[in-house]
């Protein structure tokens, strides 16, 4: 049995529109011994994961995978179920998978959704250890693995608080981006709309306000100022200092860390020297000095101020446990850690009670150890202060606080200009006003904990996210950018610099990926081919960016899914023979639903735009949640017919101007004689990509004058589109620079010569090994009825395959007596057929490495206009050199 390969799909896929793990498992011999062959496998699998009585598979009950496992099942399948349950174990809300056999005898494709990824690809690995334990009857320790991965998984997953801001963010269709693997700093929004959060504190968030916070003398002088009751205090560097001002104050008195957060070192209701002393011993280990403070008599409550306003209110009581009579506080603690909301940090809604030198020193407060054996029915505090993060528990008193002290609150935070404040209050009733019963703000916390509203011991949750998400993007506000992504087969590259010079033609500053790299506002950020989501995210993190255009290529796809959660406008261009035999797609059909996958992550408000003239592109209409455009070459083409005469939109061309039309109404947009890239619509594929753009842009609501603009200055030369369909003279030779390397591409070359050309052709060739042999042939043999001569050269990346084994093959398709030669790469390849051709002729060079083709043509382009006669006579010995 072996794992032969785990990917992580981060964004929409082929599967699923959330993130999935897929696995290529082969089970091997396995793959002869279903479920129902082990003799009390079920029985043993299902001790150890009662959950799996609750999964339903394919028979569409609770119950419905055990009665499928003792029907008999395989590995693969069990091994799905047994992921998603560990994965509930841990905590994760996942219930999607599939398990699907290959070509391949015992090699099944896994498929199982997941939250975070590192516990899910652990999880996956403990699945299999445990699955094949049960079969064989082996021990296994599945407790201390199920316990292991929660460790895991806490490490890992978004806290409480993090979690509350990301559910509300998300349930108004926010995008959420986390940007570390572990920790809670993500980033909401895209682009311009970008906001980040780190749990409750937001980019926002004020760091004066925070460093204020921070020091409590400096905190409570300004809220003194301006009349709210803090306790009298100072700071102290000694014990000794720390008992002199408890005298002065007057016991009792309590003693904290000046720089402390999350109620760490604090010790209240200190009424002796030995206390005082022992209590500086714990707050001093923390950073600052220790504070002394007149103690307050009362509840603690925690008020949640969010821009302004306060929106929950809680009591929180120390972590105590109650005696029984028989176990000791050490025990009783054991017990009370047992409760399954409880689990260390804060990544549940309790901590664990941890049983350290500040409960000691509370113990001795109450004349108790550890190993004391507290009474039945004994209460037994085991802290002073009450916070969640020291095992506290909490009471939701939101209804209960009267409004003046609510309007406290409230000034404490905007006397702080907090944007989301935590203000902790000492007082015997939360419903009687502060002054009255002597009360005071004991602290104010920036970047609050959530969880003691969220998920109160009692009382009534309150859902906190939602006002801090309407805070940061009051209703009506936008938090998304538009994201116009373009994939298909061939186009895609020119269709994308399009749409995105039709954007910048409206004074939008725009981020645009493509297999040439990645743009921001018309500069070059990231070089190589970025058609992935790793690029798309970069354009999408970028905090200038209004309008994103992203290549989307098949191999991103496949490998991570999309970067992006959806789009405003999806587009593909055609689906045609490429890449088949790579990454497990062998026909065009499989094929075309990778790039559909593109058209089902359209919003729904959104635009699928497709062309009408391919079949296949054209179905895809069906998995559209968005309206669709079509576009092509002719009105009169059925698609486009039957959709206009439903209402629906379309471009075409009629009369040789491009026309947008939506039911009934035409509207001419622009003359294609002033579309030059397509030389007025003479250039097929061209026309093609500008009639794909146009949609696009269209369905985006750009102003229809705009696009018009775009069009008609927009230019396919070596500046503006490397290696698309690049023509341009040389020492007297027409030369075509292109990056096409599948039969499509090849032909639409064809296509554009003129028929009547009598020019002689030269074309330098490589072509990508990673290709099947007869995908490969059948490119080269596109290339047989215009052109003369060959020069055949290997790429950089020959992918596998030995030195001029592609050359050779592509050898194999000519006929006697046509003229060839090998090269050993590009660069060697465009010398060669420069020299050998002469004025008027034509040399066409189907690239490997753009820009250094495209160094190499211009380095000959320099010797072509150098005055000496050694240049003009030895080019490209000159060039060589």
């Amino acid at each position: 049995m072996t794992i032969r390969r785990i990917q992580a799909l981060r964004g929409p896929n082929l599967y699923a529109y959330k993130r999935v793990l897929r696995v290529e498992l082969d089970i091997g011999p396995l793959d002869e011994r279903p479920s129902n062959s082990f003799p009390g496998f079920v029985e043993r699998l299902t001790g150890c994961l009662p959950g799996l009585h609750r999964h339903e598979c394919s028979i569409g009950k609770p119950g419905g995978f055990v009665e499928r496992l003792r029907r008999g099942t395989y590995l693969a399948h069990i091994t799905e179920h047994v992921t998603i349950a560990l994965q509930n174990e841990m905590g994760f809300d996942v219930g999607y998978g599939r398990a699907r056999g290959t070509n391949e005898p015992g090699v099944y494709t896994v498929v199982i959704a997941y939250e975070e990824e590192e516990p899910a690809r652990e999880a996956f690995k403990v699945a299999l250890e445990l699955t094949l334990a049960a079969m064989f009857d082996e021990p296994y320790d599945a407790p201390a693995a199920i316990e292991r991965l929660r460790d895991m998984a806490d490490d890992y997953r978004l806290g409480p608080s993090t979690r509350a801001i990301v559910d509300a963010a998300r349930r108004r269709r926010i995008p959420v981006k986390r940007l570390t693997p572990t920790g809670s700093l993500l980033q909401l929004g895209y682009g311009i709309y970008q906001k980040r959060i780190m749990a409750s504190q937001t980019s926002d968030t004020s760091a004066l306000a925070v460093d204020i916070c921070q020091e409590k003398p400096l905190t409570n002088l300004m809220l003194r100022t301006v009349g709210i009751s803090v306790p009298e205090g100072c700071t102290v560097k000694s014990a000794d200092e720390a008992w002199q001002v408890a005298r002065e104050l007057g016991l009792p008195v309590i003693l904290k860390p000046e720089a402390g957060n999350q109620g760490k070192g604090v010790m209240v209701n200190l009424r002796s020297e030995a206390e005082v002393r022992a209590a500086y011993e714990v707050a001093s280990q923390f950073r600052g000095d220790v504070l002394v403070e007149r103690h307050i008599e009362g509840a603690d409550y925690r008020l949640l101020v969010v821009d302004g306003k306060m929106v929950a209110a809680a009591r929180r009581d120390p972590a105590r446990v109650v005696g029984d009579g028989k176990r000791t506080i050490r025990q009783l603690v054991e017990v009370a850690n047992q409760d399954p909301r409880r689990r260390p940090g804060h990544s549940s809604s309790l901590t664990r009670i941890r049983l350290d030198e500040a409960a000691n020193v509370v113990l001795t407060q109450q004349g108790l150890t550890v190993d004391s054996v507290p009474a039945a029915g004994q209460a037994v505090l085991l802290r002073q202060n009450c916070n969640l993060s020291t095992g506290g528990t909490s009471t939701d008193v939101t209804d209960l606080v009267h409004p003046s002290n609510a309007r406290l609150a409230e000034l404490a935070a905007q006397m702080l200009n907090l944007d989301i404040a935590g203000i902790d209050m000492l007082c015997k009733d939360i419903r009687r006003p502060l002054a009255e019963q002597g009360g005071a703000i004991v602290e104010v916390n920036a970047a609050p904990g959530l969880r003691m509203h969220l998920e109160p011991a009692n009382g009534i949750p309150r859902d906190v996210g939602v006002p801090i998400i309407d805070m940061l993007y009051p209703p009506g506000t936008p938090s998304r950018i538009p994201i116009i992504a373009v994939t298909g087969t061939n186009g895609k590259t020119t269709v994308t610099r399009l749409v995105a010079h039709m954007f910048e033609t409206a004074r939008r500053v725009v981020g645009y990926t493509s297999t040439e790299g990645t743009y921001i506002r018309g500069e070059r950020v990231l070089e190589g081919d970025c058609s992935g989501p790793k690029s798309a995210q970069a354009v999408l993190l970028h905090p200038r960016v209004e309008a994103a255009v992203l290549e989307v290529a098949r191999g991103g796809i496949l490998r991570e899914g999309l970067g992006f959660d959806w789009c405003s406008v999806g587009v593909v261009t055609n689906v045609s023979a490429d890449h088949l035999g790579v990454g497990g797609i062998e026909t065009l059909d499989q094929l075309a639903r990778v790039k559909q996958v593109v058209i089902e992550s359209v919003a729904e408000d959104g635009s699928a735009v497709l062309n009408a003239d391919d079949p296949l592109v054209a179905e895809m209409a069906a998995a559209s949640r968005g309206k669709v455009v079509y576009f092509a070459k002719s009105p009169d083409n059925p698609v486009v017919h039957a959709h206009l005469s439903q209402g629906g939109s379309a471009v075409f061309v009629e009369g040789n101007a491009i026309v947008t039309a939506q039911g009934r109404n035409r509207q001419m947009l622009v003359e294609l004689d002033r579309v030059t890239f397509t030389a007025g619509g003479a250039l097929r594929f061209q026309l093609e990509n500008a009639l794909a753009a146009t949609a696009a842009a269209w369905a985006s609501g750009l102003n229809p004058a705009l696009i018009v603009r775009a069009l008609t200055t927009f230019r396919t030369d070596m500046k503006t589109t490397p290696g698309r369909f690049n023509l341009f003279n040389l020492a007297g030779r027409q030369v075509i620079l292109d990056y096409g390397h599948n039969v499509a591409a090849i032909r639409a070359i064809g296509e554009a010569l003129p028929r009547s050309d009598e020019r002689r052709t030269v074309m330098a060739i490589g072509l990508p090994g990673d290709r099947r042999d007869e995908d490969l042939l059948a490119t080269f043999q596109a290339t047989l009825p215009f052109v003369d001569e060959y020069v055949l050269y290997d790429l950089k990346d020959r992918r596998g395959r030995a030195e001029l084994e592609l050359p050779r093959l592509m050898k194999s398709c000519l006929k006697p007596g046509m003229p060839f030669h090998f090269a050993a790469d590009q660069r060697e390849a465009i010398l060669r057929a420069f020299e050998r051709t002469r004025s008027a002729d034509r040399m066409v060079v189907i690239a490997d490495l753009v820009e250094e083709a495209l160094e190499v043509l211009q380095a000959l382009a320099e010797v072509d206009q150098a005055e000496d006669t050694e240049a003009c006579e030895h080019p490209v010995e000159r060039v060589f050199e």
